[in-house]
């Protein structure tokens, strides 16, 4: 059984810091191994120039990737990052970003991930990652 995206945006709000909630992340989609969240565009969050900024990107990319790993289990757990690298392919100003988190693999102890962002209405990924966690209980 997978969360629901209104069983995922209460995880949101039960077991993240206040600054990443600042962020304003929504969940548009789960799914059995993703999870798609929504980043809205705000000036708070862009750098000078004008770009949202890569440690938003990052956040974002990070807490879609527990969304779609607690979709994957059934529910919210303990888990880790591991690891997580980003490639930055573009800018984005004043749009929102879709954030699709898909897990690639999952196993008893460590799950996989592979995170796709892309500003709304365009085919065109502004950053890609990829995800390690290590999970608990």
């Amino acid at each position: 059984m997978t969360l629901t995206p209104a069983e995922a945006d209460g995880l949101l709000a039960a077991h993240f810091a206040p600054w990443v909630q600042a962020l304003g992340l929504s969940t548009v989609e789960t799914g059995e191994h993703h999870a798609v969240l929504r980043l809205p565009w705000s000036d708070q969050l862009a750098r000078e120039g004008g770009a949202l900024s890569g440690q938003a990107l990052m956040a974002a990319a990070d807490t879609a990737s527990v969304i779609a790993v607690s979709a994957a289990r059934g529910g919210f757990g303990p888990m880790t990052t591991v690891q997580q690298s980003t490639n930055f392919q573009r800018a984005v100003t004043d749009r929102d970003v879709l954030v699709h988190a898909r897990v690639t693999k999952l196993g008893r102890r460590i799950a996989f991930l592979d995170i796709t962002l892309t500003p709304e209405g365009t085919d065109d990924p502004a950053a890609h990652a990829t995800a390690v966690y290590a999970l608990g209980g």
